[in-house]
């Protein structure tokens, strides 16, 4: 597929040494990060799962203009010990401070255990001499009492090392994806031991939040909209000030009590997430980041050509050098993973970006070489590993399709009037034959008849579903209002979302009216609009590739899905691909032979010639007199 010219293996691939310039495909999106890290700005990535977005979180994290990196201390406060003081000081010092601050207190507390050493031995040496030991025991233990409860001055005022940045290279990066509030917003621990002077300094309690170890760096939150609204908040008002206070999350905890100087936060926030997580977002945390920042929508799949292949060649050196322990690419693997590639973006001309999964396949196809003594990965094991790496919603396919053959519900041979085989999808590529059975009977209602669903159909599926009357009453020349029409999607446990099985639906309908026969070697699929047109639907290979699993020999699919098609090898020579524009072609093709179906095929073509003499004479030019 490529010309690998000398390169032997991945192993000749050169890798990038900057995460961000690692990132595949988006190359709009890791334009609008640079112009972002500039100048930092907030940013919203929104996209699929497994596009990237966290990786450019991380590059963004590389490329942020070098600034001083601080370390961040933590002093008691002698005027109010619930108030501990912030102090900030340059990568490196704090470490030092705090070592310096502790080796002083080290020596006062010597020279306490020596003088404290010194008297006790003193006064038990003289119990002995004059008689009184019992005197002088308690003596001693007193002395040890009250050196224990004298702390000098220099251990209690040392201060607590709140943010390292020592020895730091790139400006921090935090993933805070799923972080209660005390761990994003910093925390004070309770201290049941606060009378007597056994208690903890407040100072030593107070632990830094993510917030400020991103200080100077990134802060990355996935899915942000999860965050409850109070957080959200709070991490608004921390953006705007670049400073935020910490204090005990519990009401019921000493904790409570403390509340330290502002500690500084000015870090550069990264939110990630689907459509769906824009609901669940602060309408505040939005408009900050439009206003001062960037909204990205990234791409799932980037166009076919031979330079994004060598990208993709590249990701996969990439993913053997950062895993460590999988052997390199022999070139006619890594034309497999293009292949795949091909495969999961559902278009015969694109690739995918999710390239988190195909980094499963990739580190699945190192494992089998492994177990296998190779040197290197070859096709064989790529093909090999994708029986490892199969999503969980393929495998329940798969189980599905076994169990539908071993209990039949799948008759992949004869004729049977009203039902018909569709097709579906589970999750993102997972195919399944979905059987649809349709029955219609006098309508015994005053007000007519209906059309009746079930199989735990969604608000698409179930409008799909009605707009088939319609279709009937086009293709049958029938009155619907005089049947009760139901139709049963079989075994659909899980539900039936989308419009796809709508041809499906119209066939099995108008089979049962009809009273024609549906040949079970033949599955379907495909969405259908008023007019009886097949549109394009999606999954359209994994449909076809299920199908064929299921012992069908046919498969009718709309005519513009067919550059969608992409068949591993072993499917090709199994299954008939038939590509249909109208209900029509579908109708012809699914339908047994015979009387009835000759007279409704004849009666369709009389009402499209009545169509096209129609519009013909609709756009015959009318004279016009001056």
């Amino acid at each position: 597929m490529l010309d690998y010219g000398n390169i032997k293996s991945s192993k000749d691939i050169e890798v990038p040494p900057l995460l961000i310039d690692q990132v595949i495909g988006h190359e709009e999106s890791i334009e609008t990060i640079k112009k972002a890290a500039k100048q930092r700005r907030n940013i919203l990535l929104i996209g699929d799962p497994g596009v990237g977005k966290s990786m450019l979180a991380k590059g963004m994290a590389q490329i942020l203009p070098h600034e001083s990196l601080e370390d961040i201390l933590i002093y008691p406060n002698v005027e109010d010990n619930n108030h501990p003081l912030i102090r900030s000081v340059p990568a490196g010092e704090g470490k030092k401070i705090v070592k310096a601050t502790k080796g002083s207190a080290k020596n006062h507390e010597e020279k306490k255990t020596l003088i404290t050493t010194f008297i006790i031995a003193a006064i038990v040496v003289i119990g002995f001499m004059y008689g009184r030991v019992l005197e002088a025991i308690i003596a001693a233990a007193l002395i040890l009492l009250i050196s224990i409860q004298i702390k000098p001055k220099n251990n209690n005022m040392s201060p607590k090392l709140l943010v390292n940045n020592e020895d730091k290279r790139f400006a921090p990066f935090m993933d805070a994806t799923g972080a209660h509030a005390g761990a994003l917003l910093g925390d004070v621990r309770h201290d049941p031991y606060q009378s007597g002077g056994l208690g903890t300094p407040a100072h030593e309690r107070v632990e830094s939040g993510m917030i400020h170890k991103a200080n100077k760096g990134v802060l990355y939150i996935d899915e942000i909209g999860t965050m409850t609204m109070k957080t959200q908040q709070e991490l608004l008002s921390a953006m705007q000030e670049k400073k935020y206070a910490i204090t005990g999350q519990s009401e019921n905890s000493s904790g409570a009590m403390v509340r330290s100087q502002a500690v500084p936060c000015d870090f550069v926030l990264v939110a990630s997430g689907n459509l769906q997580v824009l609901e669940g977002m602060h309408i505040a945390m939005r408009s900050r980041i439009r206003g001062y920042g960037y909204e990205v929508f990234m791409k799932d799949s980037m166009e076919d050509t031979p330079e994004n292949r060598k990208k993709l060649v590249r990701f996969v050196a990439q993913e053997v050098k950062n895993d460590g322990r999988i052997p390199h690419f022999a070139p006619d693997a890594l034309d497999e993973i293009i292949l795949e590639a091909k495969r999961r973006s559902g278009k015969q001309d694109a690739l995918t970006l999710k390239l988190r999964d195909l980094g499963g396949l990739v580190r699945s196809s190192g494992d089998v070489a492994i177990e296998k003594g190779a040197d290197l990965v070859t096709a064989e094991h790529v093909i090999e590993a994708k029986k490892f790496s199969r999503t969980l919603e393929q495998q329940i396919a798969d189980r599905s399709i076994k169990q539908r053959k071993e209990y039949s519900m799948v008759h992949p041979e004869g004729g049977r009037v009203g039902l018909v085989n569709g097709l579906a999808v589970i999750g993102d590529r997972s195919g399944i034959v979905s059987p649809i059975a349709a029955q219609a009977a006098p309508s015994q209602s005053k007000e007519g008849g209906r059309i009746i669903a079930t199989g735990k159909l969604g608000e698409i599926a179930n409008e799909s579903v009605q707009n088939v009357s319609a279709l009937i009453k086009k293709y049958t020349n029938k009155d619907v209002s005089d049947y009760d029409i139901h139709v049963q999607f079989i075994q659909t446990y899980d539900g039936v979302e989308g419009d796809s099985a709508s041809v499906s639906i119209a066939t099995a309908v108008i089979s049962a009216v009809e009273d024609i026969p549906i040949d079970q070697t033949v599955a379907l699929t495909g969405s259908l609009n008023v007019r009886g047109d097949v549109m394009p639907i999606g999954g359209a290979t994994a449909k076809i590739e299920a199908a064929a699993e299921a012992g069908i020999k046919k498969v009718l699919i709309p005519k513009s899905n067919m550059k969608d098609v992409m068949l591993e090898k072993k499917y090709e020579d199994m299954i008939e691909i038939v590509p249909t524009e109208t209900l029509s072609d579908v109708l012809e093709n699914i339908l047994i032979s015979g009387s009835k179906k000759d007279h409704l095929i004849e009666k369709m073509k009389n009402l499209s010639s009545k169509v096209v003499s129609k519009v013909s004479n609709s756009q015959i030019e009318k004279p016009t007199t001056n």
